[in-house]
């Protein structure tokens, strides 16, 4: 199932982690994060590249890679105070996406089957409809809400022709009665798609999409405040899927379909740290880096701290004690 090590360029884990073999349950059968390579991008529809994304996202740090990163609000290390390991990329074949997301899928089932949270770096957000797919055959079809942040709604019937691509994995997931469409969030999308029928369909699923045009005008905050209402309601756990061009292109120009007018890089971090500090995250991916349209790393550097701001908030979590960002300020 895995390569062990990096599929594309020198071998090295996450930030530092321990190493794991998916072949081997002893190796992360005490892990809390198992952080996991999909180096696919045979699901783009523009520029490809994503597949070289889990190697620039484990590198984009300029801090030795040490297994240690303390965080300055939280006053947590998510890479001590939990147990982190790192599978290395999963064997993906290029020419073959069905076979390469069957891989995905399993693998994405083994690790929750440990009692471990799956974070995937990709690759294309075609693999949200098997990293997504295999949780949910393990803790139950419909147990687990969605919150996704894109400038796409990734939601088309399909994809030039082709029932998986990165346009369509959200439709596949509620589709194959793998989350409900009732509790699939979308937050940041814009743009010059999709079209009419495509969002009547959304529409009929009970999905809720909130456009960067209401969360300026409303707020970010106030859009995750009623967004978490709905994501616990009659739902086990949450994922996470974060397609980096939910952030400006100016913030975030290393992406295959870049869209003007999204969140700055700071609204996305803290929208992650809200939701793995309030939510019962069950997985994690992050996706769409593509390091040859990268400008002095930026990109996969922001996507490093989206997987950073995760962790560090889980640990937070765990520990039982609140955050406020004032109160905390204000106690130091």
């Amino acid at each position: 199932m895995v390569n062990h090590g990096n599929m594309y360029g020198p071998s090295f884990t996450f930030l530092g982690v321990a190493q794991c073999d998916l072949d081997d349950r002893a190796t992360y059968a005490n892990a809390d994060i198992v952080i996991v390579g999909a180096p696919i991008d045979s699901g783009t529809s523009h520029r490809s590249g994503a597949k070289f994304g889990p190697q620039a996202i484990r590198g984009g740090d300029y801090l030795p890679h040490d297994a240690s990163r303390p965080h300055l609000a939280l006053r947590t290390d998510g890479l001590k105070d939990l147990t982190v390991v790192d599978a290395g990329d999963l064997m993906m074949p290029g020419g073959d996406l069905a076979a390469s997301l069957t891989v995905l899928r399993e693998a994405t089932e083994k690790i929750s089957q440990a009692g471990a949270i799956p974070v995937i770096l990709g690759g294309d957000h075609s693999i949200a409809s098997a990293d997504v797919a295999g949780i949910a055959n393990h803790r139950g079809h419909g147990k687990i809400s969605m919150i996704h942040f894109d400038a796409h709604a990734d939601t088309g019937e399909d994809h030039f022709g082709a029932l998986i691509g990165h346009g369509t994995p959200m439709r596949r997931l509620i589709e194959d009665g793998y989350i409900r469409g009732d509790r699939f969030l979308q937050l940041g999308l814009r743009g010059y798609w999709p079209d009419h029928a495509t969002l009547a369909w959304m529409r009929d699923q009970g999905m809720r999409s909130y456009e960067m045009t209401e969360i300026h005008h409303r707020g970010l905050n106030t859009v995750l405040d009623e967004s978490f209402a709905t994501l616990t309601d009659g739902c086990d756990g949450v994922f996470l899927s974060v397609d980096i061009d939910v952030v400006d292109p100016g913030m975030a120009p290393g992406t295959g379909t870049p869209e003007p007018g999204g969140m700055t890089s700071r609204e996305l971090l803290e929208a992650v740290r809200r939701i793995c500090l309030e939510l019962p995250v069950v997985g994690i991916d992050i996706v769409e880096v593509a390091p040859a349209f990268d400008s002095a790393d930026i990109t996969a550097i922001l996507a490093n701290r989206v997987v950073l701001e995760a962790l560090s908030a889980i640990a937070k979590r765990r520990t039982g004690s609140s955050y406020s960002p004032i109160q905390n300020l204000l106690d130091r």
